[in-house]
């Protein structure tokens, strides 16, 4: 850690947390796994990962790209702590991989490609979301595939979500968009307050507030399925119960060595590319 740069990194620290805080929740939800793994996922990548990795840009949050592989993983090795096991050997396995230096290997992918993934992600991120925006939520956040669990896909969504529409989520979604805008101008950027409050956080207060100020006018009141749901722990014995361990009783099985290998694979090959 360096502390000269201490101050941009609570700053930075903030906005990462309160985009991965929803994604690890919303893709644990895709994955069908406990939500509270993507809980501790999250406080791994952001403060165990970033603690001791000297790399600026690598990726060590949520990743939406391995919704699929830990979705089919879980069902093929017979349950979550399997998989569990088979992402601590995955990491192993990356950690070989760095000390051999494969990561040069990322110097061989064409730039259009990786503009290509990286403006497809955007158009997919964007059309994604606006379903939420409108209170539309069957589909969970973080699910960046086509074809969805109920049936539909990206695209019917933007159709069926116009039979679901619910006012707060409109107003409150509209309203964050603009303040984002506003938060990229250079009057945000260089005001002597403005300047020190991040944009998302800045978002984040303004929902909070909307939201507790629309829960008594009924016609943009904001239901519960709307909002981010949290495990509830009222105890270490809940905590104990909510917690899975990792059981390494299938290491001699075929399907779990080819988990490992794809899971360290993607993951490297997906943040060579954001790098």
């Amino acid at each position: 850690m360096n502390f000269k740069y201490l101050s941009s990194d609570i700053k930075s620290g903030i906005v990462v947390f309160l985009v991965a805080l929803p994604l690890c929740l919303g893709i644990a939800l895709a994955c069908g796994v406990p939500l509270f793994s993507g809980i501790i996922a999250g406080v791994i990548g952001g403060l165990v990962v970033t603690s001791i990795s000297d790399a600026k840009y690598s990726v060590s949050g949520p990743a939406a790209g391995l919704t699929a592989i830990v979705l089919a993983g879980v069902s093929e090795i017979g349950g979550f702590q399997y998989f569990v096991a088979a992402g601590i050997f995955a990491g192993v396995l990356q950690l070989i991989l760095g000390a051999l230096k494969a990561g040069g290997l990322g110097n061989y992918i064409p730039n259009s490609v990786i503009k290509g993934m990286l403006a497809g992600i955007g158009i997919i991120l964007i059309i994604k979301q606006v379903p939420h925006m409108v209170g539309y939520d069957s589909d969970p956040e973080g699910d960046l595939y086509f074809f969805q669990k109920d049936g539909h896909n990206t695209l019917s969504d933007l159709y069926y979500m116009l039979n679901y529409i619910t006012p707060g989520s409109v107003v409150v979604g509209l309203l964050s968009f603009f303040t984002i805008l506003f938060s990229e101008t250079g009057f945000y950027k260089k005001h002597k307050i403005f300047s020190n409050i991040p944009g998302p956080l800045l978002v984040v207060l303004l929902g909070v507030l909307l939201t507790l100020t629309f829960a008594n006018i009924p016609l943009l009141h904001i239901s519960s399925e709307h909002l981010v749901s949290l495990p509830k722990i009222n105890s270490f014995g809940d905590l104990k119960a909510t917690l899975i361990t990792p059981d390494f009783s299938k290491w001699n099985d075929q399907a779990f060595w080819i988990l490992v290998v794809t899971l360290a694979t993607v993951a490297s090959i997906e943040t060579l590319l954001s790098i």
